[in-house]
């Protein structure tokens, strides 16, 4: 059985570099009914290239339909669940057992059952398989083995979260938003108070500032066969408010390495572990996935993400007759610093920037962010590659 590999993607150009850099799958929203609303979500028009981009390449496109609605939204969802049924998603993601009636009434889209709704056991699971529940993404609390019994026992398809942010409590279930700053993280707006520093009082102790609510990141890199194993049907990374940097580079390592695992092949975790270690983290932990997450797992640092790299760009287009592609840059690029580019195969090409010429062929100093420039083209870069490079000053960003 081919695990899949299920990407974040916050808007179109992100959904094409998840499915070019090995996402099977990508998970979007529309402007109504998801989580995510600072994310840039998509319009109808947008929903529509994106699922014809990945039918194209025999990828899926899962619609997030996850918030929990009041009667005035149910009663708008029918009509954008017809416009769903002209363009053929392959599942939408629900938590509301209103919505998801709503879904079975109206559509024969396939329903997926989100974390928010946190199914941690069989029983649970299986009345919404009564309902019409096709696969259920479980609870971050529970373990692969825990979520195979519930395949097993069920018959439902089973998504895990592999990597990504945590949520403190169950997710999406936190209420310290709502006490804090009106926002509600069953609709989209956390503030992830759970990142805040904290005054503590301990008793006949003085007061300590902390963050001792904080997550670690999840990362199950190691974890691969055992999700195989236990015929674990999906495999999801979390982030659709994330950088190109984050999609590419999280995709590129999970799809490598399953790709290696599944043709019975050796895979080189050291080497993917410390690829993911050059995307902005707090710090890594398998959560739950083995045994029940404990103290190890909280993040008791500043509210900063660990990296010695930041992105630098992607191509835009490539000019093979002169050798070279036209680059737009994210960060400052400076004469002399290194830029790894990560391909769509195996390799990551490095260049060094020895000068700089706009489009216009004008020598600059050094390229700003959103300014385009000349790069010189190696075999094996395409449009689309990310780049990253070593930051030159403090290594700690927001």
């Amino acid at each position: 059985m081919k695990i899949e590999l299920l990407a974040p993607a916050g808007n179109l150009e992100k959904l094409k570099i998840a499915i070019r850099y090995g996402a099977d799958a990508v998970y979007i929203a529309g402007q109504q009914f998801g989580l995510r609303s600072a994310a840039d979500n998509f319009s109808r028009y947008e929903v529509e290239q994106a699922i014809s981009f990945a039918h194209h390449r025999k990828k899926k496109v899962y619609i997030t339909l996850n918030a929990y609605l009041h009667n005035h939204e149910l009663e708008e969802l029918p009509e954008f669940l017809g416009f769903l049924n002209e363009v053929h998603p392959d599942g939408v993601i629900c938590s509301d057992l209103g919505v998801v009636s709503c879904v079975g009434q109206h559509t024969n889209i396939p329903i997926h059952i989100s974390t928010q709704a946190s199914v941690l056991n069989q029983y649970h699971a299986e009345v919404w398989k009564q309902h019409g529940a096709h696969r259920i993404v479980t609870g971050r609390e529970i373990s692969i083995q825990e979520a195979a019994d519930i395949k097993k026992n069920t018959g439902l398809e089973v998504e895990m979260f592999i990597h990504g942010a945590m949520c403190m409590s169950y997710s999406g279930q936190c209420t310290i938003s709502n006490y804090t700053a009106g926002r509600d993280s069953n609709r989209g707006g956390c503030i992830q108070s759970c990142r805040f520093k904290y005054k503590l009082y301990p008793e006949d102790q003085k007061p300590v500032d902390t963050f001792f609510m904080s997550s670690k990141d999840l990362q199950g890199i190691r974890l691969l066969d055992q999700f195989k194993h236990y015929g674990i049907d999906s495999l999801k990374i979390e982030g659709r408010m994330k950088s190109n940097l984050y999609i590419a580079s999280t995709v590129r390592a999970y799809s490598q390495a399953l790709n290696r695992l599944q043709n019975h092949q050796d895979v080189n975790y050291d080497y993917f572990e410390n690829e993911l270690k050059k995307i902005p983290n707090r710090e890594y932990t398998t959560g739950s996935l083995s045994s029940p997450a404990d103290e190890t797992s909280v993040y008791d640092k500043q509210d900063e993400l660990c990296t010695d790299y930041e992105m630098a760009g992607n191509i835009l287009e490539i000019d093979r007759s002169q050798k070279r592609c036209a680059f737009q840059a994210k960060n400052k690029i400076q004469i002399g610093e290194e830029l790894e580019i990560l391909t769509f195969s195996d390799s990551v090409k490095t260049i060094k920037i020895d000068h700089l010429l706009n489009m216009s062929n004008v020598v600059l100093t050094v390229a700003q962010p959103n300014n385009i420039f000349w790069l010189p083209w190696q075999e094996g870069m395409e449009v689309q590659n990310v780049a990253r490079m070593k930051k030159t000053n403090d290594n700690r960003i927001r």
